[in-house]
């Protein structure tokens, strides 16, 4: 009986491990990235944002695939800081617009309209007279929490 609990107790925190693993391992299905023929962020290089604090292209001479999703980056100094910790430099919400998120909306991006929160980029639709990183700045108190709150819902498919 007491070797039954144990195989019981092993199987049951390798289950619970695995998942956890999995879940930390794997990227989001790759239909909740805003690509354009499987790239991200319009080939702009993800970790100049943390370096330099602009928006940087990068070059598809210079570049890395990672769970399917490709980024370009302007250094190969860049690409080895992103390798050792993708997780670090990849876009919230997927690289979509983190305004329209608050309302569970996928709307591109300027890939040069973004804003560092916490370590974390954020990308922002800016096209035709519509900045919405200022719309954001005015109540981003607000907005995060309901972004995040969409984008769990997007991606666990509720």
């Amino acid at each position: 009986m007491k070797r039954s609990i144990t195989l019981l107790s092993f199987c049951l925190l390798a289950l619970i491990g695995g998942h956890t693993s999995y879940a930390q391992n794997s990227g989001y299905d790759l239909k909740h990235y805003n690509l354009k023929r499987g790239l991200a962020i319009q080939g702009y290089d993800p970790v100049a944002y943390f370096t330099e604090n602009k928006a940087v292209e990068g070059s598809e001479n210079i570049s890395h695939n990672a769970a399917g999703v490709t980024y370009y980056f302007s250094s190969a100094k860049n690409r080895q800081l992103f390798i050792a910790d993708p997780k670090r430099y990849e876009p919230e919400y997927g690289g979509y617009c983190a305004y329209a998120m608050a309302d569970g909306d996928k709307v591109r991006i300027d890939p040069e309209t973004f804003k560092i929160i916490d370590g974390k980029l954020y990308l922002f639709y800016n096209f035709r007279f519509t900045n919405t990183l200022k719309s954001w700045n005015k109540d981003e108190a607000n907005l995060l929490p309901k972004a995040n709150t969409q984008w769990g819902k997007i991606v666990s498919g509720g």
